[in-house]
């Protein structure tokens, strides 16, 4: 990865125009072939880029050009399309090269899985009485994430989100429809169960009679402080 201080303007030639004045910028150039253009502000988001595939080339300015003190010229073209990134240098605070080696990505925590796993184990947070039938119930249209059973005895299917929205709802009415036609599970009902539960998911599980449960992923996994609780 290439990082370059400057003084420079930007501009953005094709499907649309694009143009930065001069003023002082981050330049990342990616070994993928991607440039961003960044200021200091802005959070992540570049001011302008060009995304790979993507070719680099620097050349010396025109006689115009240098004479309105640009240094050097950055044409970012781009492999599919006619679009370019123009880059003026007008002048080079810092310049350096990294090389970053191979990332292993991300790896987040408190993903599904792990709601699912710490779930299967505490299964009694979903209320007293319940067991555990199996994790990732098979069917025939996919996996049902926990399947259970209440305390009388009754089989549950739980769907488990993160954030849960009306798309996971309706995922869990296709499983309850296909897993009512199994008489050795019917009458199967639906508990859909995550970090959080938008207000519109919510209205439409109560409409279909899903249970709706909030999972609190720290005090499943055994690191909330209940002590340092104001309430």
């Amino acid at each position: 990865m290439r990082l370059v201080i400057a003084q420079c303007s930007v501009d953005y030639v094709g499907r649309l125009k694009a143009h930065l004045p001069l003023a002082t910028r981050l330049l990342v150039v990616k070994a993928d072939g991607s440039v961003l253009v960044h200021s200091d502000g802005g959070s992540y988001k570049p001011l302008n880029w060009m995304s790979p595939p993507a070719t680099l080339r620097v050349a010396s300015p025109a006689e115009a050009e240098l004479e309105e003190g640009v240094l050097e010229q950055w044409t970012v073209q781009s492999a599919k399309t006619d679009d370019r990134l123009i880059v003026n240098i007008h002048e080079v605070v810092h310049d350096s090269s990294h090389e970053l080696g191979l990332d292993p990505g991300l790896i987040k925590d408190g993903v599904e899985s792990d709601l699912q796993r710490l779930l299967a184990e505490q299964i009694e947070t979903l209320g007293e009485g319940f067991t555990l039938i199996r994790r990732e119930y098979f069917t025939a249209i996919g996996p049902v994430d926990i399947l259970a059973r209440d305390a009388s005895g009754a089989t549950v299917a739980v769907e488990l989100k993160r954030r849960g929205d009306i798309d996971g709802v309706e995922q869990l009415t296709r499983y309850l429809e296909l897993l009512n036609r199994d008489p050795l599970l019917a009458p199967v009902r639906g508990i859909f169960a995550a970090q959080q539960i938008k207000p519109q998911a919510r209205t439409l599980a109560q409409d279909r009679g899903i249970d709706c449960v909030t999972l609190d992923y720290d005090a499943m996994r055994g690191v909330d402080d209940v002590e340092s609780r104001l309430f």
